[in-house]
């Protein structure tokens, strides 16, 4: 794909590895749309990176409906999509709730099938389209205290194989990304203890978001089902 021609949505984007990955698809050229629903971090993430800002919550149907729609409408088409909106939190099964199982499977499960279906039937229609699901290592080797996290990414792999399975065939590439521990305001925002620094040796959510690009850059006719990332030699 020639990321000059991608019009892109980028769900969280305004933090982390969404905002990564829309700053490294518009420094590639792209025109994009970051979603999320914090409205006033987004309007300075998109002021900052030179992208559109557009709240909605990804469990609501009716925003991903209108978040589509509108999509379409600023960038004139949609081809590609970052599902990246997600959250985590972390305990052990003897205090998992139900209440914090639900809310992370609704955002990172629900959440993810939604805007891959809305944004899908525009693909489909075009016969062109990617669509990048951002999971976890976490899909592939769960730690202790995961339950919530862990599952909704296992889950979301499961996903994956299926919309790739019905959707290549549209010539819609559909892939994942398996980042390990990225120092963003994720695990904060999830209950863990904020880091004091930012370790060159771990990975950074620019990493993660050049990988992104990268993929999506290759020719259609490439398609990298998965790729995991990890840190060459992290500290502990």
């Amino acid at each position: 794909m020639d990321l000059a021609a991608a019009k892109a949505l980028v769900t969280g984007g305004g933090t982390g590895i969404g905002k990564a990955t829309a700053k490294a698809l518009v420094g590639r050229g792209a025109r994009v749309v970051i979603a999320g629903r914090r409205g006033d971090v987004l309007r300075k993430t998109a002021q900052e990176i030179g992208a559109i800002p557009v709240t909605a919550d990804v469990t609501s149907e009716a925003d991903v409906t209108r978040l589509v729609a509108t999509v379409i409408r600023e960038l004139g088409d949609y081809n590609v999509l970052v599902n990246n909106a997600g959250a985590g939190v972390f305990a052990p099964l003897l205090s998992v709730t139900a209440a914090d199982m639900r809310r992370i499977w609704e955002i990172n499960v629900l959440g993810a099938t939604l805007v891959a279906r809305e944004s899908a039937r525009h693909f489909v229609a075009r016969r062109t389209g990617a669509i990048v699901n951002v999971s976890s290592t976490s899909s592939q080797r769960p730690g202790p205290g995961s339950s919530a996290y862990a599952s909704s990414k296992f889950a979301l792999s499961g996903l994956t194989e299926v919309w790739r399975s019905e959707l290549r065939k549209e010539n819609i590439r559909v892939m994942q990304v398996n980042p390990s521990e990225v120092l963003t305001p994720f695990g904060e925002a999830a209950g863990r203890p904020p880091r004091t620094s930012d370790s060159p040796r771990k990975l950074h959510a620019e990493d993660i978001g050049q990988v992104i690009a990268g993929l999506l850059a290759l020719d259609d006719r490439v398609l990298v089902t998965s790729t995991t990332i990890w840190a060459t030699n992290p500290e502990s």
